[in-house]
Formats: C-alpha cells, sequence, structure tokens
C-alpha cells in the first residue's frame, strides 16, 4: 500500500495577493470545459450555427450556409437581419464588439413581447463569446441597414477594429457571415466531426421547414444541401431502421394568448413511429437546440403516449387479465422525432444537451395527449394494433420479472413491516426511498409511484456502522431493516456476493436539503461503502435531492406565474438573480425555506423529488479508488477515536465551509 502524501498545515504563500481575479474571456480560456466540449471544436461551431438558426427561426432568414475552408477555418454565413454594430447605449463599445468579447452579453434575454427573439436556443450564458475565446482568430462581418461592418480577433481580443462602409449599388445584402479557427491548444482533437456537423445541419433543415441549408467542403469541392418541406415526417422517414407497424402520428400544438398555465407560442411539433424491428431513432429539440440527453420534454412526450395509449386500451377493454401496462410497454417500440419551443428553457451543462425545465414535461405532455387520444378513436384499427404492440412489450417484461423471482427460490427473510413496498417485481425499474423520519414518509408514501416505488421510513440517525464488526451490523433495527428490504448481506470489498436477491435497481438515500440531512447522508453512504460496496461499485445508490426553496414569482412578459424550486443557497440566489433581470420587483415574489421533508406535500415531494422526469438524482460512483487508502481517509471522518485528526481538517480547511445556522 502506497502512503498518502502529508498535507502541509499553512499552505505555503497564501494570502490576499493570491487571490486572482478572472476579467473578460480569460474563465472560458483557463477552464474551456466549464463552457464547451473540448473533445473537437464541434461545439463551438454549433454554438455560431445556432445563432444563425435563431434568425431563420425569429422569421428573418431562408438560408445557412457553413463552409468548412481548406486552411482548417470554419464559416457560417446566413442572410437575417445582420448582428447591430453602433455603439452599445450604455457601454459606449461597438455591440458586435461586445457580442464577441463579452460572456453573458446578447440580444436574446429580453423575452418580452418587445424583445428581438421571443423563442431562441442560443442563449445558455455564453454563446459566441466562447467560440471568440477558445479562437486563433475569428472574423465577423455583419451587413445591415445598406451597411458592410467588419471586425477581426485573435485569441478572444480585438485585433482588427471595427471598419464600416456603406454597400455598392444594388448590392443591399443583410445577414452575418462569422470565420473562425478553433486554437487547436484547446481540445483533444483538433479535427471537426464532419459526419456530426451534417447531422446537426441536416436537422436545422428538418426542424425549419422550407428553409435551405448548405454544407460546402473546400477541399472535397462539394457542397451538400437539405431542405424539408414535409418536415419532420420527411426526416423520420429517411432514418427509420424498418417500416413503422403503423402509419406515422404526427401533430404540433402550441399555447394561445388565453392560455394561463403557458406562453404563447409555447408547445411543440413532433412526429412518432411505431417498428418492431431495430434500434429506435429518438431526437429531441428545443429551440432548435438538439438535446441529445433528452429532458422533460421527452418525458412529456413520453408520458402524453402513455396516457393516450392507455385510455384506448380501457375503452376498449384490450387489457388481458392479469397484464399491467407501464410507460415503457409503451415507449419500448418507439421511434421519435420532437421540437419543442419554450420560452425560457433551463438547460443542464453549457452544451444545453439536457433540458431541465419541469414544466416541460406538462406543456408537451398536455398537447401530445389529446392529439393521439384524438387520432386513436378516429383510426380504431390503427389503434389496436399498437395497443397489441403494447401489451405484448408487458407480457414479455412480466414473464421476465416472473423468472427472476422464481430464481430466487424461498426462503426470504420476512420484509421490515415498516417497508411499504411496490407492487413490480422488475428490478430494471423498481426503486426503494430509505427516508429522514416518520413524517417525510408519509408523504413520499402518497405522493409515490406505487407500481415501481418502494419507501423504507428511517427513525432518528441510523448508526455510524464504520467501526461496527458484520457480525453485530443486525443488532441495530434500521441497518437490519435496509439490509433485508434490499435483499443483499454485507459484505467486503474483495467478497464473492450473491446479488440475485437483490430487489430494486435503485436505492435511493432521501434525506432534508440541510445540514442534519447531509449528516444522514453520510452515516448511510458510510453503511453502503463499508459493507455493501458491491451496491455502489454496480450502479445501484443513490442520493435524492431535494429542493430547500421555493420561489412563487409573478407573471412577467409572457411568461406565466410560476412556483420554482431551488437546491441551495447558491440555486436561490441565480433564480433570484434572473428575477431581477427579468425586471420583476422584489417585493413580487416571495422566497419559503422547507424545514424538513416533512413539511412538504406528497404532490410537491412526487413533483421535485420522486418523479423519474422532473426529479434530479446523484448516482454514487466509485473512481479509481484504492480500499484500503480510502478507509484510512473515511477513519479520519467517521472513526471514534480521531477527534485529533478531524480538529487538525477543520483547521486547515475551515475557511472552504459554507456554515448553514
Amino acid at each position: 500500500m502506497s502512503k498518502q502524501p502529508a498535507i502541509s498545515a499553512a499552505p505555503a504563500g497564501y494570502s490576499e495577493g493570491s487571490i486572482r481575479v478572472l476579467k473578460g474571456l480569460e474563465p472560458v480560456k483557463q477552464r474551456p470545459g466549464m463552457y464547451t466540449r473540448t473533445d473537437n471544436p464541434l461545439h463551438v461551431v454549433q454554438e455560431v450555427i445556432d445563432n444563425a438558426a435563431d434568425e431563420t427561426l425569429a422569421g428573418y432568414g431562408k438560408r445557412i450556409k457553413t463552409t468548412l475552408h481548406a486552411d482548417g477555418s470554419v464559416s457560417v454565413e446566413d442572410d437575417g437581419r445582420g448582428i447591430p454594430f453602433g455603439l452599445h447605449p450604455q457601454e459606449g463599445a461597438p455591440v458586435l464588439e461586445i457580442v464577441f468579447t463579452r460572456l453573458h452579453a446578447g440580444g436574446k434575454f429580453d423575452k418580452g413581447a418587445s424583445g428581438a427573439y421571443a423563442f431562441a436556443g442560443g442563449l445558455h450564458g455564453v454563446g459566441v463569446s466562447v467560440t471568440n475565446a477558445l479562437a486563433q482568430r475569428l472574423e465577423v462581418v455583419t451587413y445591415r441597414d445598406g451597411q458592410t461592418a467588419r471586425m477581426a480577433f485573435a485569441g478572444g481580443d480585438v485585433a482588427e477594429k471595427l471598419t464600416v462602409r456603406a454597400q455598392a449599388d444594388g448590392e443591399r445584402r443583410h445577414g452575418t457571415t462569422v470565420r473562425v479557427w478553433p486554437d487547436p491548444r484547446y481540445f483533444e482533437s483538433p479535427m471537426l466531426p464532419v459526419g456530426d456537423l451534417a447531422h446537426l445541419l441536416r436537422s436545422k433543415a428538418m426542424l425549419m421547414p422550407g428553409i435551405t441549408v448548405q454544407l460546402a467542403d473546400e477541399k472535397k469541392k462539394e457542397t451538400q444541401t437539405w431542405q424539408y418541406k414535409g418536415g419532420l415526417r420527411d426526416y423520420l422517414e429517411q432514418a427509420l431502421p424498418a417500416d413503422p407497424v403503423i402509419p406515422i402520428f404526427e401533430g404540433e400544438g402550441y399555447a394561445g394568448r388565453d392560455d394561463a398555465g403557458f406562453a404563447e407560442g409555447e408547445g411543440a411539433q413532433w412526429a412518432v413511429a411505431f417498428t418492431d424491428a431495430g434500434a429506435p431513432v429518438r431526437e429531441s429539440y428545443v429551440n432548435l437546440i438538439p438535446t441529445t440527453a433528452g429532458g422533460t420534454h421527452d418525458s412529456g412526450l413520453r408520458e402524453g403516449l402513455f396516457q393516450a395509449v392507455k385510455g384506448f386500451i380501457e375503452l376498449h377493454a384490450l387489457l388481458p387479465k392479469g397484464v399491467k401496462l407501464m410507460p415503457e410497454d409503451v415507449f419500448a417500440r418507439a421511434s421519435y422525432v420532437l421540437s419543442a419551443k419554450v420560452l425560457d428553457p433551463q438547460f443542464q451543462g453549457q452544451i444545453k444537451e439536457r433540458l431541465n425545465s419541469r414544466d416541460a414535461l406538462r406543456l408537451v405532455a398536455g398537447t401530445v395527449r389529446p392529439a393521439l387520444e384524438l387520432w386513436l378513436n378516429q383510426n380504431v384499427e390503427v389503434g389496436k394494433r399498437l395497443a397489441e404492440l403494447a401489451i405484448r412489450a408487458a407480457q414479455t417484461r412480466q414473464r421476465a420479472g416472473q423468472k427472476i423471482e422464481k430464481r430466487k427460490g424461498s426462503g426470504v427473510a420476512v420484509l421490515p413491516g415498516k417497508l411499504t413496498d411496490c407492487e413490480s417485481r422488475d428490478l430494471t425499474v423498481n426503486e426503494v426511498f430509505l427516508v429522514e423520519g416518520d413524517s417525510a414518509g408519509g408523504s413520499a408514501k402518497m405522493g409515490r409511484d406505487k407500481e415501481t416505488q418502494a419507501v423504507l421510513p428511517l427513525r432518528g440517525k441510523v448508526l455510524n456502522t464504520w467501526e461496527v464488526e458484520r457480525d453485530l451490523l443486525f443488532k441495530n433495527a434500521e441497518v437490519h431493516d435496509i439490509a433485508v428490504a434490499i435483499g443483499v448481506d454485507p459484505h467486503g470489498p474483495g467478497d464473492d456476493v450473491d446479488l440475485s436477491g437483490l430487489r430494486y435497481g435503485k436505492i435511493c438515500i432521501l434525506s432534508d436539503a440541510d445540514v442534519d440531512g447531509a449528516h444522514i447522508q453520510v452515516l448511510l453512504l458510510t453503511l453502503f461503502f463499508r459493507h455493501f460496496p458491491r451496491l455502489i461499485e454496480a450502479g445501484h445508490v443513490h442520493v435524492a435531492r431535494p429542493p430547500l426553496f421555493r420561489i412563487d414569482a409573478p407573471a412577467r412578459g409572457k411568461k406565466p406565474a410560476q412556483k420554482i424550486y431551488a437546491l441551495d443557497e447558491a440555486e436561490r440566489d441565480a433564480i433570484l438573480d434572473k428575477l431581477r433581470k427579468d425586471g420583476v420587483p422584489e417585493s413580487k415574489w416571495s422566497v419559503g425555506r422547507f424545514k424538513g421533508l416533512g413539511e412538504m406535500s406528497a404532490e410537491q415531494l412526487w413533483e421535485t423529488t420522486l418523479n423519474p422526469d422532473t426529479r434530479r438524482m446523484m448516482p454514487i460512483r466509485l473512481g479509481r479508488w484504492d480500499f484500503a487508502q480510502t478507509t484510512g481517509e473515511i477513519t479520519k471522518l467517521m472513526g471514534k477515536g480521531e477527534a485529533a485528526a478531524r480538529r487538525d481538517l477543520m483547521e486547515l480547511h475551515g475557511d472552504a465551509v459554507e456554515v448553514d445556522v
């Protein structure tokens, strides 16, 4: 076992002068991975393409052309309005310079009726300023109001100041052209994945029927052109792995001016096909941005499809006795393309790979469900074929679950009386929540999905089991109940443990979002790391993340009144800061803090913490670890005779701790 390096008692040279203040685009250059993908330059090019697409989405452009130049640079040209280039009224600098050299600057923050962009994807706090920061050189030319303006940048700084000239007679161009030379120092590979770029551009053409999108390659001397007059349907038909078993279901729906739940124009467009062979095609977009990791809009489509098909099956009494239909039974063979329009989208990560806006689930589900119900009841024979496909999937799933149960055999220990179990026996969907306190356990029991979610309330704080011998573990009633409920015996890191008795695919720790809740999390994680390490290793252990705050925000612009949940103080402050930027007076919003899970209603707990489509769940993973070395470090924190070591740690790192008082 290698020896851990000693930690010095006082970091050398740490003083007021050690604190660095990064200005301008310097944060992007220092930590590019926080702002974009660094495996290749595709995403920084996509930022430019997204801006061009936003112009067409707003109705001001009909063409986007991307060119791969022989010198390794990439240019994106659109025929939109052109970026303004005059002096900014407050900043006193050319707007063109501000857009490309400052984070959090752009024309898409104003979401009101008078805003330049009502629905835009190219806004997530950073945009083309990140492209500029990570480029050896960037040139921008904008054509607007009969004039042509030009600027050039190097490493994010102005290299050639703004020049403006009048357009020649008859020229009258409008739009923007950006040419960028990505800096290879910031990327694992400087090569642009042309196939991924082509797919991105093709999707833009699909999402905006009638728009022409081109990709020109100077080296190959070829140009690809895409235009989809049939939009999503034409695109999906080309991408399907096999012929659909029923006709493609397509539709769209958007909120009107009098819709109290959503802003005018919010909604979705979709095309869905069901096949019985091949890998399903699933692509989703928000305001033209590809969400490769899905999100709440995908969940809304899934929910809408399930509820409509389930209702059709019940109406026509098609479900065989003993068969329980679940969402994945309907969704298993579904291929789809989904395009959602959300006024104020909340994305996960700087590359916008997943939509987190909770309202989007209700928005899409409420649009898709009635449309599919109407379609199925107008095409009853088609509906019966779809019902047959879903029922067959449910029967296959249930047979697989029964086989697993038979392998477990008899002689299973009697389950704890306080465990409220789920109905399903399918390990792939079952979850158990280890809930702090009986009152919170009551809310969880009422708010859960009875089919797949079990609840085990824990009274008081769980025993610190770090130094408890395995043979003595079951003297503690709480630990005994946890072990029996999950169906796995305590074991060590090197033991050959039998996981065939495992009853739940996810074991979720659910505690208050405060210091006491964090302590309970630590005690339970200690139990699993010390005595059930294979469960962590196999990815079965998770920590639920309930909110600490609820912000009631009034209607603003096109956005209706909202209830917004925040995990912690930092997220609360970010939400309030955004409300201020939207011009909402502080007297118009209210902030409430949950004292504990027991204070949340069953509906609130479901929406924020239990619903797989809208919750935030943190999987517990083991990185590159040495059990013996890690054991020594955890002993300092959890060992009974380690008060001196803990005091040293607190003295060393105390200034980095945020105290919750």
